[in-house]
Order: C-alpha cells, then structure tokens, then sequence
C-alpha cells in the first residue's frame, strides 16, 4: 500500500482466521480494499477492533421464516414430524401477510443480531396459503436489505403431485421474483415425479434447487441417488441442494462411502439442521434415541459442500432457537464427537462453504470482497466457537448494521 492509499473505513486491529498477527482492513465504497498495517490517518474514519475475531457475516442456507415463532399459537402437536406438519397445516389457512411478515421480521432481527448477513428461506406455497407468505418473504426482503441478503426458495410442503393447483402456484411465484425451487419428496404420493417436475420447472426458469430429502433413520431406501441422477441429467451440478438427508446418519460404513462419492461426483451439496434433526428423529427409541444428523463434516473432507443452519425457529418442528447460527455449528460439532482440531470445518459450514453452496459472489475477508464483518467478543478462534462467543457489532457492506456491546459485570 502507498501512503496515497485513502479509505472511507478502516478496522483497526482485527484478528482474522488465516493471519498469524493482528491486520487492519481497509474498506472503501462497500468492499474489502486492502488487509494489512495501513498508515495512520489514512482512513476518513477508523474502528478499533482492539485484536478481537472478525469473521465475514454468517450464512443460514436454510430457514422457514413463514411458520416461524409460531409456539405460542400451535398447542400440543402430539410431536413428530407427522404432527409437526398437520399442525401447521391447519394454521396456514388464516396466514396473512402482516401476520407472516411480523413473524418473519421478528426471526430476522434475532438473525442479524446474532451475526447472520445471507440467508436462504423456504417459504410454502400451496392452496391453503395461496402466494401470501411469498408476498410477506417479498416486503422482508427489501425492508432488511440493509443488513442482510435475503433469497427466496417457493417450495410444496404437502406434495406437488398429490396438492392440485401446487404446481401453477409456484409457476406464479418464480415468475414474481422467487429466487430458487424448493421440493418435499417424502410428503408426496408420487416422490419420483416430484423430483422429475421440479427439476424440469428450475431448468425452464435457470434456478437453483433445495430439497428436503430422508429426513428420517431408515437406511433401507433413499432418494439421494434419484437427486444425483436427476441432478446430472439436468447439468445443474453444483446448483442442487438436499437437506436434512439424515439416512445418511443411520447407513452402514461402506454405503455412507459410496453416497458420500456419488454426492461429490454429482455436485450435490448436503445442509445439516442440527436442532430439527435432534428434535424429530429417534422418537420410537425414546431414550435410547439415536443422534440422527447427517456427518457432513465426512463429506466436506471428501469434496461435498455442506452447511449447518438453523431451519425451524420456535414452532412445532423445532420449539428451540434464538437465531444464532454459531450456536448451530456449536450444536453439531458437539452431538458428533468434533474438537477444537475441528472447530474450523465447523465455522466453515456458516460461512465460506455455506456460502459456496448459495453461490456468493465477493464473500469473505479479502480484497474486492463485500465488507459485510462481525466482530466476535473473543480473540482467539477455538474460544470462540466453544464458548459461543456473541457477535458484539457488525458491519454490512460497510455500513454499521447492528450494535449488541458485550455484557458489563458491576462490582460493589
């Protein structure tokens, strides 16, 4: 950098992962411009991050913003995810936009307070809720811009094949602006024609996919190969996505292998939803339940892109959740025996590998790259991620964005 370098901000003292010293970050017109000792004065205004962690914004692949927050209102589903399903079911029918924008606003402030700056929400469409929790996801994408990117996944909770009028209705919503296709196999009383359809829809219309795929524990049958297959003949490798793929937990050590290396061949990339996953599987082995979540730590050391998000938010799915998606990756490294050697792949699936799978451009903590920064109330990285340290203040695309200061003890 020559003494002529000028910058609108500059971070002072910044612990980055990857950096042995403390760097400083220059940032002009909303991106990363220089990382390293820049003069004094050089910036018009200056943060002293005082060698705290600055990681880059956290990103939630995978989150149900419509039927979030909605425990005060569901009762006593029975539990399960049978339950969980009919319960919101009968509740979707009296959605209004306000009703699901506020939920939604709600669980998004609780996000960006937590460090999340990129999310991806799939949103139901269907009959009995119509395009009006499509059109609220709408209104919370521009109204929070300013402190996260929000992408918009239509998807057919309650089947495509066997809900009539399911499929116009997500023609609709993809040609209103809807970002990717969503697809629930399992729900559906045709899945291979599910997959088959929502396949050829996001071809015509040149979007990603997401399913929600073997959401449960039993080895015997599964639709990752129908996905990889479907995937390849399509030639949409690296723009697919299954989540939850919990079978994956329960197979046996040689067929988690092969599914593991037809994953990464396809370009097929894997989201674990830690709580959901806890909560609903395992059920029938009451105490002896089983952990149930898909390993993609193994994938990730194997070439598959994976992520860790939150999914449900204070509902019948998942009564838990503060939108914290460190406490995510926290949660899924503990249930799967990961320590502080491991601790990085685990930051990676919410930020550079989650990020990979949604396809971001400019993320990270390097030059040219959007300054969209959290600075952790930690300065070193294992503590952090084990202590779940709270995000003290965060910038999006240089803007300051949110400011939560850390805890003040008061002595006597």
């Amino acid at each position: 950098m020559s003494s002529s370098d000028s910058f609108d901000l500059v971070f002072r003292d910044a612990r980055i992962r990857g950096h042995a010293s403390l760097q400083d970050i220059g940032v002009n017109d909303g991106r990363i411009s220089a990382i390293g000792k820049i003069a004094a004065g050089a910036g018009r205004r200056d943060e002293a991050i005082g060698g705290r962690l600055v990681l880059p914004g956290f990103v939630d692949t995978h989150v149900h913003l419509d039927k979030s927050c909605l425990l005060c209102r569901c009762g006593n589903t029975g539990g399960g995810l049978k339950g969980a399903i009919a319960a919101v079911s009968r509740m979707k029918a009296d959605y209004t936009v306000d009703d699901v924008y506020a939920r939604g606003a709600r669980t998004l402030e609780m996000a960006i307070a937590k460090g999340t700056m990129h999310m991806r929400t799939h949103v139901e469409v269907d009959p009995r809720v119509g395009l009006r929790s499509f059109e609220a996801m709408k209104r919370l994408k521009r109204d929070y811009a300013f402190a996260l990117d929000l992408s918009i996944c239509v998807f057919p909770q309650e089947g495509l094949i066997n809900d009539a009028g399911t499929e116009e209705l997500l023609e609709q919503a993809l040609a209103q602006g809807a970002d990717l296709l969503g697809g629930c196999p399992y729900t559906d009383s045709d899945p291979q024609l599910h997959m088959k359809k929502l396949f050829a829809m996001a071809v015509a219309h040149d979007v990603d996919l997401d399913f929600h795929l073997d959401f449960d524990l039993d080895p015997s049958w599964s639709h990752l190969s129908d996905i990889c297959n479907l995937t390849e003949w399509a030639g949409w490798q690296n723009r697919v996505t299954v989540g939850h793929a919990t079978k994956l937990a329960a197979m046996d050590g040689e067929t988690l292998t092969r599914q593991i290396a037809r994953l990464a061949e396809a370009g097929v990339a894997v989201t674990a939803l830690p709580s959901t996953d806890l909560y609903l599987n395992g059920r029938e082995a009451a105490f002896r339940a089983p952990r149930g979540i898909a390993p993609i730590h193994l994938l990730a050391e194997r070439g598959v892109t994976v992520s860790v998000a939150s999914n449900n938010i204070l509902n019948p799915f998942t009564p838990y959740g503060d939108g914290s998606l460190l406490r995510m990756a926290n949660l899924y490294a503990n249930v799967s025996h990961i320590g502080p050697e491991g601790f990085p792949a685990c930051f990676d699936m919410i930020t550079e590998s989650a990020a990979r799978l949604m396809r971001l451009e400019g993320y990270g903590i390097a030059p040219g790259a959007s300054a969209d920064l959290v600075v952790m109330d930690g300065v070193d990285e294992a503590e952090v991620f084990g202590g779940l340290a709270e995000p003290i203040v965060g910038w999006k695309r240089g803007r300051k964005s949110f400011v939560r200061p850390a805890a003040t003890l008061f002595r006597p």
